[in-house]
């Protein structure tokens, strides 16, 4: 029976909400901790701290499409707490080692733990975004992961300045443990969960037939995305928005404080950016509400259209502290539409989805709009070499308003409150969307 009084009664999901808010805190340790080590225990050269945010980054590129399919085979709840304690156990190496020897610490050590640990993320998040359905009913999505983004958005505001008092207090490689400790709290609360999960089905069981193989999981997971329209259309609004996003984003840090542009201090830039993770908290609490007042369709289009402002007050900024309220207002403007526009995605996509299609569905579209993010990265070095920083920010910026388009064109525009499910059969490829709900009058 669904509790009375939302979900800040229910439970199992109160259990999820506290290992994930523990968790996304923790990380924000190691996320500044592990660059730390590596420039001033181990002095690593620029090229090998950016390698290090590479290697971190590749299992999301390598696994998140077979990890998928790996997790619509088996129970999401031992996957999660498998993920967390064996990334707890691989950061523990870091603080071992430093004080058993500290010469014995490398950045290879370095790579390997990022490397590992990002592999047990791509795992533990496919199965996160694939577990929520089955906790909670299907019109408490949205509500259920705004609450999980609210966390998400306090670690980014409160976060970093926690981990850098850490740091100050304990030393880098010690601080880590704390990460690796909310790590095990998370593994435990989550064990704490009491729901069962539903039986995980293949249509091959049913016949008496082996199941095909991961290759053709994967291949069903990319035909699901692909052959429906609106999960296509999110997919390529999403993966545009990260590919302009990140165009700009690249040589962001550059614009911001070289002195032939905005000309500004390490510490106005933090400053100007914890402000502005602020309309990410806003977002992540009103994201249930602006869905309800605007029809959940026009909250996905709009706010991803609205996140294009973000680039372009940062292009209009004029140099030095003047640059400060532009780029504040710019971070409201991002953190507020993104988080709205990802709570209201997210939900819908897991509504719309079959159970035992999850893990493939969430893992192909995180492949195919993450996948853009580093290609993104290299065409922002390369046009700011050719034509120069501030041109290739201005282009970020009149680009960011391209990603809506998509969903624009697509049934999702039509949506004004949360589908039924699909059945539980992928459509093949071109296949109709389900009937979308008879709009509501406005």
């Amino acid at each position: 029976m669904k509790p009375r009084g939302g979900l800040l009664r229910h439970p199992n999901f109160l259990k999820l909400w506290t290992a994930e808010t523990v968790s996304v805190f923790g990380s924000q340790i190691s996320a500044l901790a592990i660059p730390v080590v590596a420039i001033t225990i181990l002095h690593a050269q620029a090229f090998e701290v950016a390698l290090l945010g590479t290697i971190e980054f590749l299992p999301f590129i390598l696994f998140t499409l077979p990890a998928g399919a790996w997790v619509d085979r088996l129970r999401r709840r031992p996957i999660m707490i498998a993920g967390d304690l064996g990334r707890a156990a691989v950061l523990a190496t870091i603080p071992i080692v430093y004080l058993l020897n500290p010469a014995a610490l490398t950045i290879w050590q370095l790579y390997a733990v990022g490397f590992v640990a990002g592999t047990l993320t791509v795992f533990f998040d496919v199965s996160n975004q694939s577990y929520l359905p089955s906790i909670v009913e299907r019109d408490e999505l949205i509500e259920g992961n705004s609450k999980l983004q609210i966390s998400a958005s306090a670690a980014q505001i409160a976060g970093p300045g926690i981990a850098g008092v850490l740091i100050d207090l304990v030393k880098a490689p010690f601080a880590i443990v704390l990460d690796g400790l909310s790590f095990v709290w998370s593994a435990f609360f989550v064990w704490l969960i009491r729901k069962p999960e539903p039986p995980v089905e293949h249509p091959a069981d049913a016949l008496g037939e082996k199941r095909p193989s991961i290759v053709s999981d994967v291949r069903d997971g990319l035909r699901f995305v692909v052959g429906h329209p609106a999960l296509r259309a999110i997919s390529a609004g999403t993966g545009t928005s990260n590919l302009f996003g990140n165009i700009g984003g690249g040589i962001l840090f550059l614009y911001l404080l070289d002195d032939r542009y905005l000309h500004l201090t390490a510490g106005q830039i933090g400053l100007a950016f914890g402000l502005g993770n602020v309309g990410a908290l806003v977002g992540a609490v009103l994201a249930n509400r602006i869905a309800r007042w605007f029809g959940l369709g026009p909250t996905i289009v709009g706010s991803l259209f609205t996140g294009g402002f973000m680039m372009l007050l940062i292009a209009v900024a004029p140099s030095g502290e003047a640059a400060l309220p532009f780029l504040v207002a710019g971070g409201v403007f991002g953190g507020l539409s993104q988080m709205v526009y990802n709570i209201n995605q997210v939900s819908y996509r897991q509504a719309i989805c079959p159970p035992r299609m999850q893990g493939r569905m969430n893992a192909t579209v995180r492949f195919l709009v993450w996948g853009t993010i580093p290609i993104g990265n290299i065409l922002g070095g390369l046009i700011a070499t050719t034509f120069g920083v501030h041109e290739t920010i201005w282009l970020a910026a009149v680009l960011g308003f391209v990603p809506a388009i998509f969903p624009l064109l697509s049934p999702v525009r039509s949506l004004r409150v949360m589908p039924e499910p699909v059945g539980d059969e992928p459509p093949s490829p071109g296949a109709a969307a389900p009937p979308a709900p008879t709009p509501t009058p406005a």
